[in-house]
């Protein structure tokens, strides 16, 4: 039997973050579109040589993308709305303009950017397309067939990557003004993939693997068996080419069953995260189709048990006897992992970067277990060492703190508890901070400025002393506190100049993280994230925002400023976790550490403390069976990080870029004071919340969109605002925008929040009146 050697997909931003850097380049005009084309040419190129030295048998191509896979698809596939077809004859602008929007009143051009979402339960985000009733669909973009035929000029086999029809519609949103279901639209989407696959067959391809992720969820059979049916048996016309049904983050469990009855010549298992499906496909799959099993996990980073996954893979080729070929692949995209290890050399411990693995050690892995198939003694060493480094792990000291875990078993019902009600620390609160009608405030960060970042670095090398970059950050402080201050909102921040990362922030100040140097990953468009890794049991050995909140207080002494927290199980789902516990404790841990510091600035006189919790409805599970579980210890650790204040506190936390309507009983189960939550950029779907659960306390729906770089009108922003005071009592409804204010420019910001003050202020007259 024949063992092939695969990815499923490889991170796409390069070594040291280079396509963003081209991509941002472009965007501020600083980079052509040839520099632009030409660049991420070379990095591809450089993907697939790193891919092939490991010895990969096969390569991914066309999971490379300027700015999202999903994006890329909807624009092949011409859906592409009529708003952005005015933007550069629907070219590079146009596609850039569906992800970040475009403003530039120059030429009369005012787009806002398509949706985003959370892509699944991971931390990258997806553009979402707008499919209309007439829609019209046509190959709009040859991608995919461009790079397979780059990928296969330099002599690598090559197996085009392409997102589904099914999961591609599943993904999308009806069109505002459009009553049509995107899957209604299935049998005329069919022919574009169909062209598309013909031109893949005719450049070569062999396989074609095609991400059906939806396959992971709860789907109704009565309509997504006849709609896979239907797309594959079209594509089965195509001559000469084979399909790779892949999904992942999870188990297929009741779709397997039909999905194995497929016209397809192979179907992936995410053998990571749905082991579950493993007794069951063996006995589903036909024999004359190829397993994919996904072995070594695409969404964490530590090192596989080789020796444990080698167990399995022995157990399907047995299994399967001489039937077709097995292939040693990734549980999902190597998206979600940093790039590579090596720059982590003399960053990182030895004990602990034993442990880790990274995108290129994990195509190293893929590459060891399927040549521990056809010949052990070649990959003995690597064998023996990557057990070596997994029992280090098991048995480190470092890990294990036997007082965090016993004053995490030791809590009782009252941690878990506010003092009063919420209709009475209402009561307290307005006396005690005497905030107007509707006030306004902002989720937390302001502008990261090229000064910011230059202090920061200087700092980090020695440039600057300690003394010398807190005192740049007070200016920065004061100068922020000022100008809110100024421009009249109403609750302030201090700005989180000190901060790199919301979450990387507290791992750096908690016991039982550490840092990488390049671990980045991809978030959404050119932004990535460098997240903590989590190895031990959580403490926190000092305070952490105290002085800063203090000296931010005193800048303001006639408005409050709010102390500005990660909440703990973003800062989970935000991190790459140890997976040697249940996540439940781990959150529990990080929640008694942010807790601890709630309590601490309060007594530092601090009266309105946020706790951002924007991740979790990223952390649902897939399946509606789990829910139950994730959600009860969820909100448990939320409350145990924020009930240990008393009434007069008032107590924020905030949501974005999620579909809220599942967990809003356990948003209002959070016993939150006031939530700030994203809603702009979802066309009001909360409303759609509030009106079917209601919400009692304090929230302030986003009125603008900050991932944008366009600035929302007066006009705009007071026609949402109108349309929340239908479903929103005025004495419970804040004005502010979606989320933090790090990623835009400080001209941008002044003009949007001046008029968001002016939509608040315009409000409260009206309401007088």
């Amino acid at each position: 039997m024949s063992i092939k050697s695969t990815i499923l997909g490889f991170p796409r931003m390069g070594s040291d973050r280079q396509l963003k850097k081209l991509v941002e380049g472009f965007w501020s005009g600083k980079v052509t579109e040839q520099e632009l084309a030409e660049g991420s040419k070379q990095l591809r190129a450089d993907h697939w040589a790193l891919q092939a030295s490991y010895g990969l048998t096969e390569l991914p191509v066309g999971d490379f993308s300027y700015y999202d896979h999903v994006l890329d698809a909807a624009f092949a596939a011409g859906i592409i709305p009529e708003r952005y077809q005015q933007v550069d004859n629907s070219g590079t602008q146009a596609y850039f303009a569906m992800g970040r929007g475009l403003q530039n009143k120059s030429i009369g051009i005012d787009v806002p950017s398509l949706e985003m979402k959370k892509w699944f339960d991971t931390n990258y985000h997806y553009m979402v397309p707008e499919v209309a009733d007439d829609q019209a669909f046509s190959l709009h973009s040859t991608k995919v067939v461009d790079e397979f035929k780059e990928a296969k000029a330099l002599g690598y086999a090559a197996r085009p990557v392409v997102l589904g029809p099914v999961s591609l519609l599943a993904l999308s949103k009806t069109a505002k003004g459009s009553s049509t279901k995107p899957l209604d639209h299935l049998a005329n989407l069919l022919p574009v993939y169909v062209e598309l696959f013909g031109l893949l067959a005719a450049a070569g391809a062999e396989w074609v693997q095609v991400d059906e992720p939806v396959l992971s969820l709860d789907l109704d059979a009565a309509v997504y068996q006849p709609a896979f049916a239907q797309a594959y048996t079209e594509f089965a016309q195509v001559v000469g080419l084979k399909y790779l049904l892949t999904s992942y983050f999870g188990r297929l469990g009741d779709n397997l069953s039909w999905a194995a009855t497929l016209p397809v010549h192979g179907i992936h298992l995410d053998l990571v995260r749905g082991s579950a499906d493993l007794d069951a496909a063996l006995e589903l799959i036909p024999t004359d189709k190829v397993i994919s099993a996904g072995l070594i996990n695409g969404r964490n980073i530590w090192k596989a048990n080789l020796d444990k996954q080698l167990v399995t893979l022995v157990k399907i080729i047995s299994a399967r006897r001489s039937a077709a070929p097995v292939w040693v692949n990734s549980s999902c995209s190597l998206l979600h992992s940093p790039h590579s290890l090596k720059p982590e050399a003399g960053h990182l411990d030895e004990e602990t970067l034993s442990w880790l693995s990274f995108a290129e050690e994990k195509v190293e892995e893929v590459a060891i277990l399927a040549a521990a198939i056809t010949d052990r003694g070649s990959v003995a060493e690597q064998l023996q060492r990557n057990a070596a480094n997994v029992l280090s792990r098991q048995q480190s000291e470092r890990i294990t703190r036997p007082a965090v875990q016993q004053r995490l078993a030791a809590l009782d019902e009252s941690s878990y508890t506010r003092q009063a009600a919420f209709n009475v620390r209402q009561e307290v609160q307005r006396k005690t901070l005497k905030l107007p009608l509707f006030p306004t405030t902002t989720i937390g960060s302001f502008p990261q400025t090229a000064e910011v970042r230059k202090a920061r670095a200087q700092f980090r090398k020695g440039a600057l002393s300690q003394e010398e970059y807190l005192q740049f950050l007070d200016v920065e402080t004061r100068k922020c506190i000022e100008w809110q201050d100024e421009a009249g909102l109403d609750v302030l921040v201090h700005g989180e100049f000190e901060r790199t990362d919301m979450v990387e922030f507290f791992g750096e100040h908690l016991e039982g993280f550490v840092f990488t140097k390049r671990g980045w990953v991809q978030s959404y468009g050119s932004r990535c994230v460098k997240p903590p890794v989590i190895f031990g049991d959580v403490s926190r050995p000092n305070a952490m925002t105290v002085d800063v909140a203090k000296f931010a207080q005193s800048c303001s002494p006639n408005k409050p400023v709010k102390g500005m927290l990660t909440g703990p199980v973003t800062i989970l789902q935000w991190s790459f976790v140890r997976d040697d516990q249940p996540r439940s404790q781990t959150a529990g841990q990080i929640a008694l550490a942010i807790r601890d510091e709630v309590v601490d600035l309060e007594a530092a006189g601090i009266r309105v403390i946020q706790v951002d919790e924007p991740a979790i409805r990223e952390g649902l599970p897939l399946r509606k069976a789990d829910y139950e579980a994730y959600l009860k210890w969820s909100v448990d650790v939320f409350r145990l990080a924020t009930t240990g204040v008393c009434n007069e506190t008032q107590i924020h936390t905030h949501f974005c870029y999620s579909d809220f309507n599942e967990i809003f009983t356990a948003i209002k189960s959070l016993d939150a004071d006031v939530i700030t939550i994203e809603n702009s950029k979802s066309d009001l779907k909360l409303l759609g919340a509030l009106e079917v659960h209601g919400y009692a306390a304090e929230i302030g729906p986003g009125l603008y969109d900050i991932h944008s770089p366009r600035v929302p009108s007066v006009e705009e922003m007071a026609a949402r605002f109108a349309a929340l005071q239908k479903y929103i009592p005025a004495e419970n409804l804040w004005a502010n925008p979606d989320c933090g204010l790090k990623t835009r420019g400080w001209p941008e910001v002044k003009e949007s929040l001046t008029n968001l003050v002016a939509v608040a202020v315009a409000a409260r007259e009206a309401h007088a009146a």
